[in-house]
């Protein structure tokens, strides 16, 4: 794959078809348009590949020789590995194509499907890779940053999230609201912060936003 304008990692863009005049045949035209590509006949040889994280996109056929196309898709989800994938089809009917979409295919080919529809698919999915790493970094930047609050910073976020003003953060932690200005201080800064909207929505991301009535008796350590 063609590195793009923001140095994204080459990535292979990766095949499974159980027919090997077809697996070629899409490998040579994708490589003859700069990307990289392997070639699987099928999910068990895609699984001993390993790192499936290091994939531009898949583009997965859907009825292969012992296995089955979608059950392989719907594998990845519960596994939490968001890769794009491309299915293909000379058998797809609409229950097909349904359940593939939900399962998050970026689109669904017919076959014969024209060159000019695989590559667009093709495109379209590893921009939606590209898109989704760049997110799960930017999360994952997140993440790391809260991890560097105190648990009252983290308690004070929290609260802050769930919409209540200093004075009410107080009294529910049982200190006084300059504390509650420090610590908030201290969050915004070490979340890097640029407004307490952006620290708001920083909160959200992370799912930081306290359930007041966990607060129901105060505290009375800072």
């Amino acid at each position: 794959m063609t590195n793009s304008a923001n140095d994204e990692i080459d990535l292979p863009v990766c095949v499974i078809d159980d027919d090997e005049d077809v697996r070629l045949s899409i490998a040579n035209l994708l490589r003859s348009c700069g990307h990289t590509v392997e070639i699987f006949s099928g999910p068990a040889e895609f699984r001993d590949r390993g790192s499936y994280g290091a994939v531009a996109c898949l583009v997965l056929d859907v009825r292969l020789k012992g296995a089955n196309g979608l059950d392989f898709q719907e594998e990845l989800l519960q596994d939490q590995l968001s890769i794009p994938i491309v299915l293909m089809s000379g058998h797809g009917d609409v229950p097909m194509t349904v359940r593939g979409m939900r399962a998050g295919a970026i689109t669904f080919l017919p076959k014969p499907f024209r060159e000019e529809d695989l590559l667009a698919a093709v495109r379209e999915a590893i921009a939606t890779g590209e898109r989704r790493r760049r997110e799960e970094g930017a999360h994952a930047e997140l993440r790391d940053r809260f991890a560097t609050l105190t648990p009252r910073e983290r308690d004070v976020l929290g609260l802050v999230a769930a919409g209540l003003m200093n004075k009410q953060i107080a009294g529910q932690l049982a200190i006084s609201e300059i504390t509650v200005k420090i610590h908030r201080g201290n969050a915004m800064r070490k979340m890097k912060a640029d407004s307490l909207a952006d620290l708001v929505r920083m909160a959200e991301k992370l799912g930081a936003r306290e359930n007041q009535s966990r607060y129901g008796r105060a505290r009375t350590t800072d």
